[in-house]
């Protein structure tokens, strides 16, 4: 089912930097008539705010508190697509004695961010024929040793976003879920890749495929490698009956 931003009030979380930033740009950039900017520290978003002006409003929000996120959904009633981009890494060895922390951190923003929102917004998703992004990782189909409580974390989160997919189709509300390698972001940085690709890849990519109705994007390079070896599977057991 194709989806076009144009002339549709967006709300991204993580809005401030690295993909969600480029998201908030992507989509203004093609024709998006409004965008919340959903972000733990409302200063943050100063620079779009200037840049954009009342193309863009910024609201206060935390997704990994359930209240947070309820209170956000009332003050966007009128939201047609809603980006979940907020996440987090927390690099532990799985013998550290803070590999506990770092996965309960991680399934608390990754994970159950992910459900608050789609909760939230569920009636308002429906009732717009909208569209839910949710931004997981090429680390949501394979273990990254060096992050693997992150990579377990993106992989249930994966798991989640397939459901939505099936339990949004009858309401046709459109679910995309985006896998990026490496991407030039503080947090691709912080694993510490060589070569990482533009953060507005993903979000140009994020834009077509919601165009094309598209259920997977793997919008770098590392990424389309994934793809090239997992798209057979996932279109044989994870779209399958999206496309009889």
């Amino acid at each position: 089912m194709s989806f076009l931003i144009r002339d549709k009030i967006a709300l991204v979380t993580g809005a401030n930097r690295g993909i969600g930033k480029a998201i908030v740009e992507s989509f203004l950039k093609h024709g998006a008539k409004k965008v919340y900017l959903a972000v733990r520290d409302p200063k943050s978003t100063a620079a779009l705010e200037e840049q954009y002006g009342p193309q863009v409003k910024t609201i206060q929000a935390d997704v990994s508190d359930a209240a947070s996120i309820k209170a956000l959904a009332e003050a966007a009633q009128d939201v047609e697509v809603v980006v979940n981009n907020a996440g987090v890494l927390q690099m532990e060895d799985l013998f550290s004695a803070n590999a506990e922390a770092a996965l309960k951190k991680e399934m608390s923003v990754n994970v159950f961010g992910l459900l608050y929102v789609a909760q939230a917004f569920e009636k308002i998703l429906k009732s717009n024929k909208g569209a839910l992004v949710q931004l997981n990782s090429v680390a949501s189909i394979k273990n990254f040793t060096d992050a693997s409580t992150y990579s377990a974390s993106k992989a249930a989160a994966y798991s989640i976003t397939q459901g939505l997919k099936d339990k949004f189709a009858e309401h046709g509300v459109v679910v995309l879920s985006v896998h990026p390698g490496p991407i030039d972001t503080d947090m691709g940085q912080q694993v510490g890749f060589e070569e990482m690709d533009s953060a507005s890849n993903v979000s140009e990519g994020i834009v077509a495929s919601l165009e094309a109705g598209e259920f997977l994007l793997f919008p770098d390079p590392m990424a389309k490698q994934f793809a090239s070896v997992y798209q057979s599977y996932a279109d044989a057991m994870i779209t399958a009956e999206a496309a009889e």
